[in-house]
């Protein structure tokens, strides 16, 4: 693949893929019907200047809430049938997750920008790899895993620890001997807790370097990764809709952000207007390549970032590339184990169950390092707590595909908790 789209030259060169690129994207845009009558004022001959850009709408996971699939492909996808190699799944918006149609050109260059960790990381031949990622709809395990082999890397198709017990991980990573670890940072830590309990010291394992995505990576927890698998920790970002987008470099001060493959712009939350680099606002990223079916442009994941036109990790990538740094925040959704939960779809879903007076939603980390989504939940006198909560967690995982851990107060705590602040804060991260 990487003949299909071999890296650039140089950042010269980038801008003139980037006018290119922008143009056909756009062109595409208007094919789809969501877009008809959003573009016809702005001119087709002046996307390179900012002010004119800024006029196209910005799509976020709002719009597409409100459809179903049928209405979403007939508002967004431009592709024929016969032209659809597969369908990658949302990580976000659970409850109405959505599978986005990937032509088979879509997929080639999907498996270029997922292809391009590997040498960005300076993993490449000799190198193998243990993937803990789902093997399945989602992308990022099943692209990734088969990228590697175009960059001589091997792979291991383990997948995640639903389908390949954590036990049975670690007896693959110790016979195996991989030198890669692809993972969530909280099952990889698991793993860690794991392994301890048995005796097994990981930081004299085969794995140099461990790479993680789909969920905040704290300082942290970066560094207790570090320790315990006595390995090097990259992060990487990516998304459905999309493709893989960038990667860290050895000074792990950004992620490298093929530039030539999706334009990035970090906009204000409230006007939309693009913002200077270092200041700190929503990506927005237009994909350049990966539009053949779905030709979104400005799309919002709701990730707040900032925009840092070169980093210090030296060679090739960090020359070619900005970065973006994350704040390991977002707006309007939770990210935990590479799954979105939508703030307003889950509140609408609490206060449909009419016993149920109030909640907290609270993301923790647990004592064996998973993450885990603690709903804390106020139950109406006179009905069944225990009842409740089992219910609720049964009707979690099956709408939200989440397992969650509910707990069940005394009736007036969180108005009590919630009284001291100017808005609920019904929503919090108190992850590590």
């Amino acid at each position: 693949m990487t003949g299909l789209l071999p890296l650039p030259a140089s950042r010269a060169e980038i801008l003139r893929t980037q006018s290119v690129r922008k143009r056909v994207a756009f062109d595409r845009a208007k094919q789809a019907a969501w877009y008809k009558g959003k573009l016809d004022h702005i001119n087709a001959d002046k996307l390179d200047d900012p002010d004119e850009w800024q006029k196209i709408p910005i799509v976020d996971k709002d719009v597409l809430r409100k459809l179903d699939h049928k209405t979403f492909m007939e508002q967004f996808c431009i592709a024929p049938r016969e032209d659809i190699a597969e369908y990658w799944r949302s990580g976000g918006t659970t409850g109405a997750p959505v599978f986005y149609p990937r032509t088979f050109k879509d997929v080639e260059y999907g498996m270029v920008t997922w292809g391009r960790s590997f040498p960005a990381m300076n993993i490449g031949p000799g190198d193998s790899c243990h993937i803990s990622f789902p093997i399945g709809i989602h992308p990022a395990g099943q692209i990734w895993a088969r990228s590697a082999h175009e960059a001589g890397v091997g792979m291991n198709w383990v997948g995640a620890g639903n389908s390949v017990p954590s036990a049975a991980q670690l007896a693959l990573i110790q016979s195996l001997e991989p030198t890669v670890l692809i993972s969530m940072p909280s099952f990889a830590l698991h793993l860690a807790n794991l392994a301890a309990e048995q005796g097994v010291d990981l930081a004299q394992s085969s794995v140099k370097k461990i790479i993680c995505s789909a969920e905040p990576l704290s300082d942290a927890k970066r560094e207790k990764l570090a320790r315990t698998w006595g390995a090097e920790v990259f992060n990487v970002f990516g998304m459905s809709e999309a493709g893989l987008m960038g990667a860290e470099g050895i000074a792990h001060d950004g992620m490298h952000i093929w530039s030539d493959m999706f334009f990035l712009e970090v906009v204000d939350p409230e006007t939309g207007e693009m913002l200077a680099p270092g200041a700190e606002g929503h990506l927005c990223q237009t994909p350049l390549w990966t539009n053949h079916a779905t030709p979104f442009l400005r799309w919002n994941a709701g990730d707040i970032v900032t925009f840092v036109e070169h980093g210090t990790s030296g060679g090739q990538f960090a020359y070619l590339f900005p970065m973006i740094r994350h704040a390991n925040r977002t707006t309007g959704f939770f990210k935990i184990r590479g799954v979105n939960i939508n703030h307003a779809e889950f509140e609408d879903f609490v206060f449909s169950m009419p016993p149920v007076n109030d909640f907290q939603a609270v993301l923790v980390t647990d004592d064996d390092d998973l993450e885990t989504l603690n709903v804390r939940i106020e139950v109406r006198r006179g009905e069944d707590a225990d009842a409740i909560a089992a219910e609720m967690a049964e009707r979690i995982k099956m709408i939200f595909e989440m397992s969650a851990r509910i707990d069940v107060l005394e009736i007036g705590t969180l108005a009590r908790l919630f009284e001291s602040s100017i808005k609920a804060p019904r929503f919090v991260d108190e992850r590590k």
